[in-house]
């Protein structure tokens, strides 16, 4: 069999949109996927999480090394339909430029690693080693479908992971994690005229709230590998009405953490700050419901080199090696990974994930297929 072809790519990744995969049916987006892999012969197995969610795992190849390439199957919600140029669940294509939700985050990520083993397991590829892909569920909240594919050992035996997520023509190693914390503050009611009979659980909440800006936003924080820690109070409401004194208030906060000040000494300081207030008489608490480490890996790990070669090939413009903002996969999946573990953040895409009219190069689809294939060879014969 020859080359899926660039209709048949095309056609692929149309499909792909048209599931409204939206936090949720990444089933559905599974089903597709194996269904497909089976027309190639190439088997999956669709590992269910709950209702229509789950993840897929498939390998071409066999023995060692293991080459790990991850993508989710999750979007975001388009937001107002009637702010797009066009239905997002419906690829289109216009001055050679393809939009629909997901286009760049990251169903043609997803798409190219797929048919690049598509295309790998029709030659005959690879003679040596193991191509395994972990199509993840939940990614865009809270990373869930990765902690499974850790959970069950999946990342165990792999020798090095391309996490497809859009970076263009340029390649990522490193990512700031991220934590994203509820704050309950109780209080005691009273009138407003007598507040010495009540407890303000706005005042406990906002005096501890300042505290911690001006404890995490602290220049001393060394923030060398990939840039400073940030800490920002993103939603806040409390009391009932202007003449009472407030018994309730709570506020949510999003971390990006960075190795030199991670997740877990986030919480230390925390819980310090905490204890403070509360020892003074406020009744403080937290809820963690996300909790995502920071990654670093060395920009000298072995997957970085040839990709960047192979990028100089369809760019003009310099391919940049450097640490991604967002969040990925990879905050799971190369846990107790040493640092000069081959990993890299590298995809199809552009700035516009989660933005109205999202949309991506269809000439830059067709290069990371082509990218994609010479990479992961190269990766598994040296």
């Amino acid at each position: 069999m020859e080359h899926l072809s660039k209709s048949q790519a095309l056609e692929i990744l149309k499909n792909l949109i048209a599931i409204k995969s939206v936090n949720d049916h990444e089933k559905t987006v599974a089903t597709y996927l194996q269904k497909l892999l089976a027309q190639y012969d190439i088997k999956s197995e669709i590992k269910p999480i709950r209702g229509d969610r789950a993840n897929l795992i498939a390998e071409i190849g066999q023995g060692k090394p293991v080459l790990g390439i991850s993508g989710h199957m999750d979007v975001v919600s388009p937001g107002k339909l009637e702010d797009w140029n066009s239905n997002p669940f419906e690829m289109t294509e216009k001055d050679g430029m393809l939009y629909g939700r997901g286009i760049t985050d990251m169903k043609s990520g997803l798409a190219a690693i797929v048919i690049t083993m598509i295309n790998l397991h029709a030659q005959d590829l690879p003679k040596k080693g193991t191509i395994r892909l972990m199509a993840t569920m939940g990614e865009e909240v809270g990373e869930e479908g990765s902690s499974y594919f850790l959970k069950d050992g999946s990342m165990k035996d792999v020798d090095g992971l391309v996490i497809a997520e859009p970076s263009g023509y340029n390649i990522g190693y490193a990512e700031k994690g991220s934590m994203d914390i509820k704050f309950i503050s109780k209080g005691k009611a009273s009138h407003s005229s007598m507040p010495e009979n009540g407890y303000n659980a706005i005042d406990a909440l906002m005096n501890l709230l300042i505290e911690a800006n001006t404890t995490f936003r602290d220049d001393q924080i060394k923030g060398d590998s990939i840039g400073p820690l940030v800490f920002n109070t993103t939603l806040i409401k409390g009391g009932t009405q202007v003449n009472s004194i407030p018994d309730y208030a709570e506020a949510e906060a999003n971390v990006r953490t960075i190795p030199e000040y991670d997740n877990q000494k986030v919480i230390a300081t925390l819980h310090n700050l905490i204890k403070k207030y509360n020892d003074q008489g406020a009744q403080i608490s937290t809820d963690i419901y996300m909790n995502e480490g920071p990654v670093l890996m060395s920009p000298k790990n072995p997957l970085i080199t040839p990709t960047k070669k192979l990028m100089e090939k369809y760019t003009t413009e310099t391919v940049h090696v450097a640490p991604i903002s967002a969040v990925t996969d990879a905050s799971n999946l190369v846990q107790n990974k040493p640092i000069e573990f081959p990993f890299i953040v590298a995809g199809p895409g552009n700035n516009t994930p989660h933005q109205i009219n999202e949309n991506l190069d269809k000439q830059m689809y067709f290069n990371f297929i082509d990218i994609y294939e010479k990479l992961f060879i190269d990766f598994l014969e040296k």
